[in-house]
């Protein structure tokens, strides 16, 4: 990822976009808020990314780090690529499974 797309960790499952919204406006232009939420629940997973118009403004939103939002100290990271070998849930792959009943 690119140095102005800041990891935003330890959020309140109750977070919603709106909340990082207000934390991280002040900062600088927003371009996009990714809030990871669990397939099943649709429930936040905890964390998002945030993508910043200008690499000086992501780098004065890390001053966020530790500072409490909603009643959680956030952890707030450059973010980094996926390395290899790491789950990529848009190429999942189908299960198959072997039908070794009748033998």
């Amino acid at each position: 990822m690119q140095k102005r797309t800041l990891y935003i960790g330890n959020l309140a499952y109750t977070a919603v976009e709106e909340d990082l919204e207000q934390a991280f406006e002040s900062f600088g232009v927003i371009e996009d808020i990714k809030l990871m939420r669990d397939r099943e629940t649709g429930r936040s997973r905890g964390f998002a990314f945030i993508t910043f118009e200008k690499e000086t403004e992501a780098e004065a939103a890390r001053t966020m780090d530790g500072k409490e939002v909603a009643g959680r100290p956030l952890r707030v990271n450059d973010a980094r690529q996926k390395e290899s070998g790491q789950r990529d849930s848009t190429k999942r792959q189908p299960r198959s499974f072997n039908n070794n009943f009748n033998r």
